[in-house]
């Protein structure tokens, strides 16, 4: 395969595959393994009081990402584990077919004579961390000895961001009647149980009640998607953006969206905007705009893009904007460059779904990298 050709199926793949690094397609888990470990928790932001919304809840494993849990109103948390993955009630936000990581499925195929007990082995390396945009979220080991271990995880702190802390909040909340209000805390309910009908049902009624209520119509949006109406997702935060534009959250979602149903063009239109909202805290924008870009082969504001996004992930939470910048780099023949980026990359992802792909490539980049340039 040519590098051109090679520099687009990339491309494609990472548009795909979002930053969290979740691998598709999983063999079926032996029934004769089963074990339970519960595990439960709070999250609290670091001034002491509990999140003022829902918090996801995410298990993180050898770079793999998986959901796990919602918290409730007053940032409480809880679900199991057995040999057949996560028994949380899920999450329709991913991408159907997403399953839990290869080390985790390893321990849970396993014979007894690889793994004496599965699920406590494969458990060692995972982490759990909180999701809230606007937030930095500290880490818990979920590091148990035995099922019968004491699976409380504590009380996971979220940090604000700089100017992040201030957008996660929309100032129409504040201005909602208390009947809105109430609807819209319905709905949270329901959506923290996963009564997915109702939380629609609950978010429609608040903004029916209150038109301008921005975080009510994006909580509908929610709802809907986890209802698997992707049209009506959109349009509810498309929305909550017109309801209050300092608002981020809608942002985040109506570039997700966009890039999964391949629309670049509205996709670099709502990261574009994301980023204008705030630079400096959500490089997961510059992500999805440098493959906005690069699918509407505007590569100089990809590239562009793509390096601005390496500047703000301090953290380098989101390691695919190595491959973009890579994959970008090999199309303008900077093989050496191309290279590092792949390098990098495995560094901070091994064991992403991508990952031997990149490596089978790289000698080829090398002796590129290695040639003289031709005139």
């Amino acid at each position: 395969m040519g590098c051109r050709k090679w520099v687009y199926a990339g491309l494609m793949l990472a548009a795909a595959v979002t930053a969290t690094g979740q691998n598709v397609g999983q063999s079926e888990i032996d029934k004769s393994q089963q074990r339970v470990v519960f595990f439960t928790g709070n999250v609290m932001l670091d001034d002491g009081s509990p999140p003022a919304e829902t918090v996801r809840i995410e298990r993180v494993c050898a770079g793999n990402v998986s959901f796990e849990a919602w918290t409730d109103d007053k940032g409480h948390f809880g679900f199991k584990v057995s040999a057949s993955g996560s028994d949380s009630t899920g999450d329709a936000s991913l991408p159907a077919g997403v399953q839990r990581s290869d080390e985790l499925n390893k321990a849970m195929n396993a014979t007894s004579t690889q793994y004496s007990m599965p699920i406590t082995q494969a458990l060692r390396g995972c982490e759990l961390r909180a999701v809230l945009s606007g937030y930095r979220s500290e880490s818990v080991s979920m590091a148990i000895k035995s099922t019968m271990d004491d699976a409380r995880m504590g009380t996971i702190i979220l940090h604000p961001l700089s100017r992040a802390s201030s957008l996660v909040v929309s100032a129409t909340t504040l201005q909602a009647p208390a009947n809105a209000r109430k609807a819209y805390d319905r709905g949270l309910e329901a959506k923290r149980v996963e009564k997915w009908d109702a939380a629609a049902a609950e978010f429609g009624k608040a903004v029916k009640i209150y038109p301008k209520f921005a975080v009510a119509w994006y909580q509908l949006g929610l709802a809907r998607q986890s209802r698997h109406d992707a049209g009506g997702a959109v349009e509810a935060w498309k929305a909550a953006q017109q309801s209050d534009a300092h608002y981020v959250k809608p942002y985040e979602n109506l570039t997700l969206a966009a890039d999964q149903r391949g629309d670049w063009a509205e996709s670099e239109k709502y990261s574009h905007l994301w980023i204008q909202l705030d630079a400096e805290d959500f490089p997961g924008a510059y992500l999805f705009n440098a493959v906005a870009n690069a699918r509407l082969n505007k590569l100089e504001e990809a590239e562009r893009a793509a390096r601005e996004g390496l500047r703000v992930d301090k953290d380098q939470k989101v390691p695919r904007i190595n491959i973009v910048l890579g994959l970008l780099l090999m199309d303008k023949k900077a093989y050496a460059e191309s290279a590092k980026c792949f390098r990098r990359y495995l560094e901070l992802a091994p064991n992403a779904s991508d990952a031997a792909m990149v490596r089978q490539q790289l000698p080829k980049l090398d002796e590129l990298a290695g040639a003289p340039r031709a005139n």
